[in-house]
């Protein structure tokens, strides 16, 4: 490829100094969005990290970002959201009234595996990769989905990967794992996005 893919990072809250690592590892470039004024960037991705999914969702309305986000991720933008990026996509949280981005057609349960105790890390089978490792950190999970979601993985039975056309909504941390190959499936999507 001749050109370096610019991918912009939610940095207002969480884990995303890892999701940049992960990124930079593939040669992609990363920019880091924390104020409005950072959407003037030209970007081919966006990495929704994990970490507290209301505090980012408060950021995203105080700081102007949420519904710019949104009109690009409706108009072809590549997401990826990972925990509590997975909850700000949803388009509904059970037990909540309200939703953040709301682009993402599926119903996610947040804590849905406890707090800090009920973390933990298992290797199971994702679609069109194989076998990756999942860590889960007070990891949300999809309870159910829209007729045009493609499901990726189930831990015991539960969603914890979908992707909806240009979206991939995880309940665990790549991230934190060696294996770059959802990050690399990602960075393929944007490629693909712009060569459309």
């Amino acid at each position: 490829m001749g050109r370096t893919e610019k991918i912009a990072v939610l940095a207002v809250q969480g884990a995303f100094v890892e999701q940049e690592q992960r990124m930079r590892e593939l040669g992609a470039e990363c920019v880091e969005l924390r104020q409005r004024s950072d959407l003037g960037q030209d970007f081919a991705g966006l990495i929704l990290p994990g970490g507290e999914s209301t505090v980012q969702g408060k950021l995203l309305v105080e700081l102007g970002l949420l519904e710019p986000l949104r009109d690009r991720i409706r108009n072809g933008l590549p997401v990826l959201g990972t925990c509590a990026g997975l909850i700000l996509l949803s388009e509904e949280i059970v037990n909540e009234d309200y939703v953040w981005l709301g682009t993402l057609p599926v119903k996610v349960r947040r804590n849905a595996y406890g707090r800090q105790l009920g973390s933990f890390c298992v290797k199971e089978e994702l679609k069109g990769i194989g076998t990756v490792p999942m860590t889960f950190i007070r990891a949300p999970y999809v309870e159910s989905v829209e007729d045009t979601v493609e499901i990726l993985a189930r831990v015991e039975d539960r969603i914890v990967a979908v992707r909806y056309e240009n979206q991939l909504g995880l309940a665990f941390h790549p991230e934190l794992d060696m294996d770059n190959r959802i990050h690399q499936m990602f960075l393929d999507m944007c490629r693909q996005s712009v060569c459309i």
